[in-house]
């Protein structure tokens, strides 16, 4: 294709976007076609910037610019991209047509798959791959691994009889076992070498080697082979005909190779693995033999360190088939017990299980999965078992000495009620010692080990800790400073937690953390703590943040003493964003750009101080822009999607602040009607959940789902209000009603509120809150109630169908913030519950629920339900079928999205209620598309 120049981007904005620019009004049509950027991301060298852009409803396109020049590329039907690390090549997934899948048959959808093109920015030449499941570039971006769908094995015409016996010889292939169609693309001059029957590949991260495991179980072929990306030759250095090739992995010198196999003949599930490791240079294997203790499955993954000197692997401590029920073979089973009750569908719930049984079920996979951590250390050839049933959990990065680990064993039980919580250990990579230096923490306070591994920096019930690891000791660092590191707004039942910490100094002698405004530095050799925004943050009331994207696992930065780092600031005052500048070491923080925007760094080059970010108002869309990370105020814009509203009614967003009941400030956004008239009243829809006010810069997430689209009823003639909401432990609902009863009444102060067409919408824990509400205040005209608890009483010994948690911890220590257990203060969930005072309900409520949710049993909604509708209250109940917790399937997201717009139309506009709220809808079968 043609490369575009930049002077063409707005004419081919124009070209994309003109279905809609032609309507003034914004409708669910213009919000199904409006586009945003997902996933942007640069190349190492900085030199190309790629982004999918894609519409809530339809097909994505890829945009690719090229930063050191004019080009431009638009690739049709593409998203996920991925760059070489020159910038030259971009790969996309290419998806099916949404046309195709909607018009496709069940059968015909089962066929359908992604494929993937390649552009090449230099000729703008596009070449396209079919059927491809997975692609990626090694890491110097000299070849392009594409790796392709298994063979349909479903044929278009009937196999002859003849046909039909020789498939009957061949051996059955296990899903698990089973090699697909595998090319290595070298990008230099587009040769292709292909492999076929791939079952794992591994590119060394360095990129210079790859190795592939072939697998071809019919012919009995099994090998492993060796490519040298250099020279471009690739030798086979391994070869079985009953042994199935498992994991595979290459030393980053590209001299050892080591991958796992497994007798043929044995089921995958139950299939004992062997561990070989391949010296190149010495044409010589060694096979790590297996233990009485540990032995390998086919979940072992294998890899090498970044400085050659040790390869891990996973092990377990044995490895058995699935289990089968007993089968009825002949007469006398008929009235055999132990038959007729081993085929019995029973799942026992004891009282001292580690886990619920539905949690156990939901983590039953990834258990069966797990592996625990080994390492080989090859010079010695020696044996760590690192990882094991009683410390499952090892973090792997490129330690040398003591990796992180972690275990949540002793606490499984207490998750019900309690939350989550862990042990910390390091543990010796040379002895597998470990050393146990933190019980019983929130497991979301996750302890930093330092870059030298010497420290390791935690926190705890308000200070932070430096442990030295060689002493023994534990150093509190900030018990002398006077500043708080706790969370000051936290409004939970539990310890408050950190702020979190930044990164390490690449030399360890110096670690970055937080608090509400200002960023710290912690010396590691004298504990001396300063403020390196120099306390500037809580005078001003901006919240810093280290925003450079440094410890970005794609990209990491290393931070140097004396070394200038980016700030991300956030003005609590005005909700407004800006970057900041500071010199680590040095006591003092420098402005580069701030306004009335809110800013998102995104993506940064791995090899250059590029990096992309976003800049948005209620008013700007969120472009992407690409600069130096310590010069953003001269960063280039690179999209222009703003241009899609240029000819829509675009309202505008401010904040509003006012005293609580309680004295206590609180603040909003208000979003004004588009072609807002001063002295004019409005209906008003109040959309909350918690702390809202920091949207006031944010740019209107245009999509259809279970939220109401800010944008739209804007243009619809109503003020959209999101206030912000502080809770009382013990009582959530009653202080929820306290603030939004007071931001309410502040907007009918203000002259711009009609008080009588207020609605209020909220889903989930803001759903909860609206169906509390309107049982304690009669401010509101109409309200949509989505996924609400209702009745707490009832909810509290509840599942959270998608995690198989149970419910009693969100109580107890969680959101729901009663604090007590239900035997405890029985009253609390009462007067919590907005189910016993339905009788109070003046306010029409609509209530949404998804039959499957998988986070609130819907059984809440049929309650609140029953409850208004015995006592004669003006109530719908919206059942989506088989959706979960926030609906995923298209159709249903529009319909609730249009029955909320008419429901509020009607009752805060006094617009015709439409046939089904009047009368609602008898239940229907439909015939279902083959």
């Amino acid at each position: 294709m043609k490369p575009l120049s930049f002077a063409t981007l707005a004419v081919v904005s124009a070209s994309i976007f003109s279905p809609h620019l032609l309507a003034s009004n914004i409708t669910p049509q213009t919000v199904m076609q409006f586009e945003s950027l997902k996933k942007p991301v640069i190349s190492a060298a900085g030199n190309t910037l790629a982004v999918e852009v894609a519409p809530d409803r339809g097909d994505s396109h890829g945009l690719v610019k090229t930063l050191t020049s004019s080009q431009q590329f638009n690739i049709e039907n593409a998203s996920k991209p991925k760059i070489s690390r020159d910038g030259r090549f971009v790969a996309f997934k290419r998806d099916t047509l949404l046309l195709t899948k909607e018009t496709a048959s069940d059968k015909q959808k089962k066929k359908l798959k992604a494929g993937m093109v390649l552009l090449d920015t230099k000729t703008g030449k596009e070449t396209s791959f079919e059927r491809v499941k997975s692609f990626a570039f090694n890491d110097k971006g000299s070849h392009l691994a594409i790796w392709f769908e298994t063979d349909d094995d479903s044929k278009a015409n009937k196999k002859s009889t003849d046909e039909e016996k020789q498939a009957e010889k061949k051996p059955k292939i296990d899903k698990f076992d089973k090699g697909s169609r595998f090319t290595l693309l070298t990008l230099s001059d587009m040769q292709q070498q292909q492999f076929e029957h791939v079952t794992d590949y591994a590119f060394n991260r360095v990129g210079s080697h790859v190795v592939l495991a072939s697998n071809d179980i019919v012919n009995g072929s099994h090998q492993v082979h060796l490519g040298d990306l250099k020279s471009g030759k690739v030798q086979l250095v391994k070869s079985y005909t009953d042994q199935q090739i498992g994991e595979v992995s290459v030393s980053e010198d590209g001299l050892r190779i080591a991958h796992t196999y497994g007798a043929v003949n044995e089921e995958p599930y139950g299939r004992e693995y062997q561990l070989a490791i391949y010296y190149v240079s010495d044409d010589r294997w060694f096979t790590v033999a297996n233990s009485d203790e540990w032995t390998l499955n086919r979940y072992s993954e294998v890899s090498f360190s970044d400085d050659n000197k040790r390869l891990f692997f996973g092990r377990v401590p044995q490895v058995s088939q699935q289990l089968s029920l007993p089968e009825v073979k002949g007469a006398a089973d008929l009235l055999d017990s132990k038959v007729i009750t081993g085929q019995r569908d029973l799942v026992i719930w004891h009282g001292d299980d580690p886990r619920i049984k539905p949690n156990e079920i939901e983590q039953y996979d990834k258990e069966q999965k797990r592996t625990y951590l080994a390492v080989l250390h090859l010079g010695s050839n020696n044996i760590v078992q690192l990882a094991d049933q009683q410390v499952p959990d090892v973090s792997l990065d490129q330690q040398s000495r003591f990796l992180l680990a972690s275990s949540d064993i002793p606490y499984r039980k207490m998750i019900t009620w309690a939350g989550f919580y862990r042990d910390y250990y390091l543990i010796d990579i040379n002895t597998g010692r470990k050393i146990a230096f933190l019980s019983q923490q929130p497991s979301s306070e996750k302890p930093t080990l330092s870059p030298n591994e010497r420290f390791v920096a935690y926190y705890q019930q308000g200070d932070i800790f430096l442990y030295q690891i060689a002493q023994d000791r534990r150093v509190n660092l900030t018990k002398s400073l006077k500043t708080q590191f706790s969370d000051e707004d936290h409004d939970y039942p539990s310890m408050a937690p950190s702020y979190g910490f930044g990164p390490w100094l690449e030399d360890g002698s110096g670690l970055i953390a937080y608090d509400k405004y200002d960023v710290w530095q912690f010396n590691t050799d004298s504990f001396d703590a300063f403020s390196l925004t120099a306390k500037q943050g809580r005078k001003a009331q901006i919240q810093y943040r280290v925003a450079g994207l440094y410890e970005d696992k794609q990209s990491p930065a290393k931070l140097k003493p004396g070394q200038n780092v980016l700030l991300h600031g956030y003005n609590e005052r005005t909700k407004a964003d800006g970057f900041y500048q500071v010199s680590l070491g040095v006591s003092g923080v420098n402005q580069l750009m701030a306004g009335e925007y809110k800013l998102t760094p995104l993506a940064r080059a791995q090899d250059s101080d590029e990096f992309v970010f976003s800049k948005q108002r209620y008013d700007l869309f969120p472009d992407l822009y690409v600069g130096d990370v310590l010069a953003p105020q001269k960063a280039k814009q690179q999209t222009d999607l703003d241009a899609q509203k240029d000819n829509l009614n675009w309202s505008h967003a401010e904040l509003v602040s006012w005293a609580n009941a309680d004295g206590k400030p609180l603040d909003g956004v208000l979003i004004k009607p588009t072609n807002y008239q001063e002295g004019q009243r409005y209906p008003v829809l109040v959309y909350f959940y918690r702390f809202m006010s920091d949207r006031l810069h944010a740019f209107p997430q245009m999509k259809i789902n279970h939220r109401p689209n800010f944008a739209w009823f804007a243009d619809n003639g109503y003020a959209v209000f999101l206030p912000d909401i502080r809770f009382e432990v013990g009582y959530p609902g009653p202080s929820s009603v306290q603030a939004l009863n007071s931001g309410v009444q502040k907007l009918i102060d203000m002259g711009i509120a009609d008080p009588e067409a207020i609605g209020i919408q909220g889903h989930s824990w803001g759903g909860y809150q609206t169906a509390f509400a309107v049982t304690q205040t009669h401010i509101f005209k109409a309200a949509v109630s989505g996924a609400p608890v209702s009745n707490m009483t009832s909810a509290y010994s509840g599942i959270r169908h998608g995690s198989g948690l149970a419910r009693q911890f969100q109580y107890e220590t969680g959101q729901s913030r009663i604090g007590e257990s239900l035997f405890k203060s029985p009253h609390k969930y009462i007067e919590n519950s907005p189910v016993f005072y339905a009788e109070r309900i003046k306010t029409p409520m609509m209530i949404m629920f998804g039959d499957k949710d998988d986070a609130v049993p819907w059984e809440q909604g049929v309650e609140m339900y029953l409850a208004m509708r015995r006592a004669g209250k003006d109530v719908v109940l919206l059942q989506y079928e088989d959706e979960p917790h926030h609906l995923k399937k298209y159709p249903n997201k529009l319909d609730y999205s249009i029955r909320m717009m008419e429901y509020f139309d009607h009752y805060l506009k006094g617009k015709p209620a439409p046939q089904w709220l009047q009368q609602g809808e008898a239940y229907q079968e439909y015939k279902k598309a083959d």
